[in-house]
Parts: structure tokens; sequence; C-alpha cells
């Protein structure tokens, strides 16, 4: 992947929703710091987090990652880890894998083996490539597939 000018960073995109306020922004970009060497390979305009919790502090509390860049479908991740830390921590890293996975899908021509799958020609009529090919010898077909 090319170099990007202005990379992206936690600190730089993210935001708190719902169950946040921003005094708690600062906190949570530095748990989330991590994410920044995964998030480097992607513009910093054209990236967006945005975390939120549902019922902060009590049972069944849910909290949720969410993940916009530019040409990429949205990624949204959850946790329902009672510990706020804890449930940052697994949305944070959900969030990595799920962002590994989609430049996996996403750029297989640096994976060789991807590259070397053939890919599928253009459809020809059986007849016609069987014209061009020699007729098969009856006595050879043993020899051919032992």
């Amino acid at each position: 992947m090319s170099a990007v000018a202005n990379p992206a960073t936690v600190a730089e995109c993210l935001r708190v929703g719902a169950g946040f306020s921003q005094g708690d922004r600062a906190w949570i970009a530095e748990q989330f710091a991590t994410l920044d060497a995964r998030l480097a390979g992607f513009h910093a305009d054209a990236t967006e987090l945005e975390v939120s919790v549902k019922d902060r502090e009590a049972r069944g509390q849910k909290v949720t990652l969410e993940c916009w860049v530019a040409g990429r479908q949205k990624i949204v991740t959850t946790s329902a880890e009672e510990d706020l830390h804890a449930a940052l921590n697994d949305v944070r890293d959900d969030l990595r894998r799920r962002l590994n996975d989609a430049k996996t899908r996403q750029e297989p021509r640096h994976n060789k083996h991807l590259r070397d799958v053939s890919q599928p020609h253009d459809q020809v009529d059986p007849a016609e490539e069987a014209e061009g090919l020699p007729a098969a010898d009856p006595s050879r077909a043993d020899a051919e597939t032992a």
C-alpha cells in the first residue's frame, strides 16, 4: 500500500456518542491508541470512528464502535461486557480484526496464493475447441490416467 499523506489516527477521527461525554474522549482515545497502526493506511479526512454506550454502568450495558472508511462498508462492533474498560477493549480488538479481514478481502494482489489462481477464460464453444485439437488416441488413455 502506498504511503498516505495524512494518515488517520484515533485521536483525530474519534467521536463520542450517546453515553459518553467529551471529557471521556481523551481516555477512550488512549485506550484505542493501538488502532493507530491499523488506521494509518487510510486518509484521516475519509475515516471516522464513533463510540457509544447504552445503559452505561448498568447491568446489560452495550458498547458500540462504528468505523466509516471512504470506499468501504461501515464496520460496527459491539460488546455486552459489564466492565466498561473490558467492553472498550473488546470493541477495539474486534474492529482491528475486522479491518484486517476487510483489507485481506479487498487487496488480494499482495497474496501470492490468491494471485496464482487461474482466471476464467472467455466462454468458448466446446465444438470449436475440439476442432483445433488432435484426436485423442484411445490406446494412450490408460497411460495418461495412470
